[in-house]
Formats: structure tokens, C-alpha cells, sequence
């Protein structure tokens, strides 16, 4: 379909102000699980992110790769274990997970970014002491070697960002002092932990679904905007539920550290993030 000389005009003027807005202004994108796996998104998200950059924007790329470690998890003969939808990480599946987080998966990301012009660099969460954990311990439950962080040292982050690269973060993390080992961290959490530590202006998580839906089989409705005093409510009447859960509590966390807004939008439809960043309507829900 040719798109008409005038409308490509009315798109760019749209942009504009959008443009001035944001030149100067970090923004944290959170890419995993489902989003991932189709190539030809994948290319999108990536030319999304050089945009962002051309523009003046601070674009930082934090990934997930959950069906990738399950991959390697399933050539080894190991099963994969969930506990409340988080991996249950022994020592064995936690070398997997750095094998494949800070190594193929960060890698393939930083490769197709500089295929599309842009400069980026690769880094985990163990970099620069980007991130501390400490073992996770809530209600009791035992999860191997998935930490929550304790702390975020954004200084290798900012300076990447000051020299024009698009950093691409997997959520690898160090324990504390006294604590050799190396943790798991839930990127979705790590995502709001940084985009706070950051100040940025906005955390953007790519999922697969379209934002919060009032009616899961309607995609008529869609809430385009959200109050974060309502999500207590709308857990409470289903409207949030499973997956959507956690996703929905880290942009409440990162609005809570000082990000000025959080959007979940479908991160299976190309250059989502163009239409979420450039467009007065947006792209899925955003959280305020």
C-alpha cells in the first residue's frame, strides 16, 4: 500500500513536538520472552532504538531470554523449573543463564543494533557493579540464585549514553561483598530498578499482549491510561491478573522511584515503540 505524500507530512508533524519533548531524556526498554521471537520485530525494535538515538533521545535496552535458556536448558536434558512464575535457578541452570543472557542473547541484540546504524555495547549487570543482589527470600519460598537487587550504579550506563551508544543490559547481577555469587534477576524488575536510578523519563515493557485490557477477548478495551491508585482495584477485580501481575507492579516501582511514566505495550507489533513515543494516541497503556 503506497501511503500518501500528505499523510507521510501529517505523521512527521505529529512526531515533532514529540521530538522537542524528549531530546535529551533517557527512556528504559524492557524486550523478553515472546517479543523476542519473531525476526522481523526483532529488526524493528532495533530500528526503533537508532531512531530514538538520531533524534537525541537515550534509549537503554534491557532484554530478558527465557525461551533461549530454555533451549540450551532442553539440549542438556535438564528440566526447567517455575516457582510463582519465577525460574528456579540452581548452580548448573544459573551457568546456563549467563552463558546465554550475557552471551548470545546480548551479543545477537548489540549486532542487530549496529546493523541498523546505531552504536551499542553490550554490558550485564555484574559490569561497572550495575547491579547488587542479595538472595531472594519472600514467604519463605527457595528459589536457588534469583536475587533481588539491593542496589543500582547507573555511572557505566551514563557514560555509555554520554558518548552516543545504546546500551543493552542483561540482568545478571552481583552479590554483596560477602557474597561471591552471581544472581538471576527478574528483568522486569531490573528494568524499573535502573530506569529509577537512571531518573528516566519514561519505562516502556514489551510484552506480548496489547496493554491492560478491561475484556481479555476485546481488544476494544483497551485502557489507554491507568493511575497507579487504581491497580490495587483492578487486581482485586481480575482485570490484572497472572503474568500481567508483576509487570503492572514494576511500573508502579519505577513511578515510585521517579520516572515520570511507564507504558506496557505489545512488543510483537512492529515499531510499537515509535507509535507508544510519537503519536498522541500511543501505543497499549500507560501508567501514570
Amino acid at each position: 500500500m503506497t501511503i500518501p505524500d500528505n499523510v507521510r507530512a501529517d505523521i512527521l508533524i505529529q512526531a515533532m513536538p514529540y521530538f522537542r519533548k524528549f531530546a535529551g531524556k533517557t527512556f528504559v526498554v524492557k524486550y523478553g520472552g515472546a517479543a523476542m521471537v519473531n525476526e522481523g520485530v526483532r529488526n524493528a525494535v532495533a530500528q526503533d532504538l537508532v531512531l530514538m538515538r538520531q533524534v537525541g533521545m537515550r534509549p537503554v535496552l534491557v532484554h530478558g531470554g527465557g525461551p533461549e535458556i530454555d533451549k540450551l536448558l532442553a539440549r542438556l536434558g535438564k528440566e526447567r523449573v517455575f516457582v510463582d512464575g519465577l525460574r528456579y535457578t540452581d548452580e548448573e541452570t544459573m551457568e546456563v543463564v549467563q552463558m546465554v543472557l550475557s552471551g548470545k542473547v546480548n551479543k545477537d541484540l548489540v549486532a542487530l543494533i549496529q546493523r541498523q546504524g546505531g552504536k551499542a555495547a553490550g554490558l550485564c549487570g555484574v559490569d561497572g557493579g550495575l547491579f547488587r543482589a542479595q538472595r531472594y527470600a519472600r514467604e519463605g519460598r527457595d528459589l536457588g540464585l534469583v536475587g533481588e537487587i539491593d542496589a543500582v550504579n547507573p555511572e557505566i550506563i551514563s557514560a555509555l549514553l554520554d558518548k552516543g551508544f545504546i546500551p543493552v543490559v542483561s540482568t545478571v547481577a552481583m552479590g554483596e561483598s560477602e557474597d561471591a555469587a552471581l544472581y538471576n534477576v527478574n528483568a522486569d524488575t531490573a528494568a524499573a530498578e535502573l530506569a529509577g536510578a537512571l531518573g528516566a523519563e519514561k519505562l516502556l515493557l514489551l510484552t506480548d499482549v496489547a496493554g491492560i485490557l478491561e475484556d481479555l477477548s476485546d481488544l476494544g478495551t483497551l485502557m489507554r491510561e491507568v493511575d497507579r491508585s487504581q491497580v490495587p482495584g483492578l487486581i482485586a477485580r481480575g482485570v490484572v491478573k497472572g503474568g500481567m501481575i508483576p509487570k503492572v507492579e514494576c511500573c508502579v516501582k519505577a513511578l515510585e522511584l521517579g520516572v515520570q511514566a511507564a507504558a506496557i505495550i505489545d512488543g510483537r507489533a512492529p515499531h510499537a515503540l515509535l507509535v507508544e513515543l510519537f503519536s498522541d494516541q500511543g501505543a497499549g497503556t500507560m501508567i501514570v
